[in-house]
């Protein structure tokens, strides 16, 4: 049998996520031919891996063990393509949230003759790269999804609670708090069924079932200055919930930035490496952000704020 391997990687990318919409966005191809690809591996193999109806896919046993032999696999394939370069270490942002970059600035900073190579990818992709030795830390929301997915394999330590912040309107008042109850309240994010819907929509997911205050999803703009634009074209009245590392942005343009009122949703990044013998530079960059996470207090409730708020799928997870 002559296994492609990109055929290994795209039926992974399924089993892991048991949804054929998902894997494909996840691989950034369209549906159908996910599709067509996953059934010429399993014309390949002999057997179906994957059982599949309109509302659900689930393994067969040889596709069970098929995903076993699929991650190794490709594990071992990617390492025997990767250079073994000691001076480089690779880690990746999320658009322009600042939890990496202050990472990667303290690092670089300590350690001038190391080169810092950056990538930005999600949270599902940075956990992809960094098993698939294509990033060297992560730095991510873990969820039990990928924890599910991938039980082994890594090593993972909570860096930050970022708290998010509400943003008003040019005219409003200015004050401490706001309440999440008095306007609408958007989020630039994708809502499920979107098709790019990622660990920042689940934890927004999980907020609005927890919490009964419903959001409206504004998809994700990306930069900074796209979801400016986006902020000023909202009707009035409305509030944005965001990361305080855009609110803070936000604030110096002028615009009101609130704490909530009733909850204070915190976002958990966690710092991830694989579960190896590290090189030098990778145990400098954890030791590195551990200790940033320490002296800024990352993980650390503000005083007179409103109770933390975290998805309750991450609360026996991110303190790990």
């Amino acid at each position: 049998m002559d296994l492609d391997l990109r055929l290994v990687r795209y039926f992974v990318a399924v089993a892991e996520e048991l949804h054929f919409g998902r894997a494909a966005t996840r691989l950034y191809i369209s549906q159908p031919a996910l599709s067509r690809q996953i059934r010429k591996l399993e014309a390949v193999v002999g057997e179906a891996l994957l059982v599949r109806d309109s509302r659900h896919v689930t393994l067969t046993a040889r596709g069970q063990q098929f995903l076993e032999d699929g991650r190794r696999l490709l594990a071992v394939a990617e390492r025997m393509s990767q250079p073994q370069d000691r001076d480089v270490v690779r880690l990746a942002h999320i658009f322009e949230l600042t939890t990496s970059r202050e990472v990667a600035d303290a690092y670089a900073a300590d350690h001038p003759d190391i080169q810092v190579v950056e990538r930005s990818m999600d949270s599902a992709r940075q956990l992809d790269a960094l098993l698939g030795r294509r990033l060297d830390v992560a730095i991510l929301r873990v969820t039990r999804q990928m924890l599910a997915g991938h039980p082994a394999g890594w090593h993972r330590r909570l860096l930050r609670l970022e708290p998010m912040r509400l943003v008003g309107r040019p005219t409003d008042d200015r004050g401490a708090v706001a309440s999440l109850r008095e306007r609408p309240v958007r989020v630039f994010a994708d809502a499920q069924g979107s098709g790019m819907y990622n660990a920042h929509g689940d934890y927004l997911s999980a907020f609005e079932r927890d919490t009964g205050i419903a959001l409206r999803w504004l998809g994700n703009p990306g930069t900074f200055n796209n979801c400016l634009a986006a902020v000023m074209r909202l009707p009035e009245p409305a509030l944005l919930l965001d990361f305080a590392s855009y609110t803070d942005r936000y604030a110096e343009v002028g615009l009101p930035v609130y704490r909530p009122l009733e909850h204070q949703p915190v976002y958990p990044w966690s710092i991830a490496w694989r579960d190896e013998q590290p090189t030098e530079p990778v145990a400098d960059v954890v030791r590195t952000a551990l200790a940033l996470s320490h002296s800024r207090g990352w993980t650390t409730a503000e005083v007179g704020a409103a109770p933390p708020w975290l998805p309750p799928d991450d609360r026996g997870i991110v303190t790990r």
